[in-house]
């Protein structure tokens, strides 16, 4: 695959959002960026905040272009430029910004009921949701290409599970929530590659169980 990033709109989007809050904050705290204070200040999930003040409900978005250190940030970036390019490929650039917010919502909507006492934050959220979201296609979809880009990711997904459980600074909840919400995701938002072999109830469904998750873990939290 080339990569042109002209042809990727809406990946490109999401790189510089990404650059200019890592270097703001950068910027802003210095050596001290990867502390809790300036993660949490730059809208980092913090899910005692969010529980306390609902008003602070738009942090289920904000971590998703927020970094911790360089090494987090790299890592992110560098992946959202590979992956990001080929899933705005398959689906399009409009239902793409769909699936990468979409994946990263539900990620620190699991966050935020699982870890509420952890600052957490960024893209790998979403980027868990794209490899679910192609995973799903090569389940669904006759496509050679796409079922060998499915079997392949989703060797990624576990292998990269397993570690996360021995890895206390890497947040699982956000990882696990990234996967359903990214799986749910990919049922319901048309790609541009090859139809997917569910019937429209089966779309609505996924749809009606991305709402319905994210409802409930809402209500639990604010009643």
């Amino acid at each position: 695959m080339t990569y042109h990033l002209k042809k990727s709109p809406v990946t490109c989007f999401f790189l510089v959002l990404t650059i200019l809050v890592f270097l703001a904050m950068q910027y802003y705290y210095g050596q001290a960026a990867r502390t809790p204070q300036a993660v949490f200040h730059f809208g980092g999930m913090f899910g005692l905040a969010v529980k306390a003040a609902p008003s602070q409900i738009w942090r289920l978005l904000t971590p998703i272009f927020v970094h911790i250190g360089w090494q987090h940030f790299l890592l992110n970036t560098l992946t959202l430029f590979y992956i990001g390019q080929l899933a705005e490929k398959i689906w399009g650039s409009k239902n793409f910004f769909l699936l990468y917010l979409l994946s990263g919502v539900m990620g620190n909507l699991l966050t935020l009921q699982l870890s509420p006492g952890v600052v957490a934050a960024g893209a790998s959220t979403s980027l868990f949701g794209i490899f679910a979201a192609i995973v799903v296609l090569g389940i669904f979809s006759e496509n050679p290409q796409l079922r060998t880009f499915g079997k392949s990711y989703q060797t990624l997904i576990i292998l990269n599970l397993v570690m996360n459980i021995f890895m206390p600074n890497v947040s699982l909840a956000g990882h696990l929530g990234g996967v359903l919400g990214g799986g749910l995701a990919a049922i319901f938002l048309s790609n541009q590659v090859a139809p997917l072999l569910v019937t429209k109830k089966q779309k609505l469904l996924a749809s009606l169980v991305y709402g319905i998750i994210s409802t409930l873990i809402l209500v639990g939290i604010f009643i």
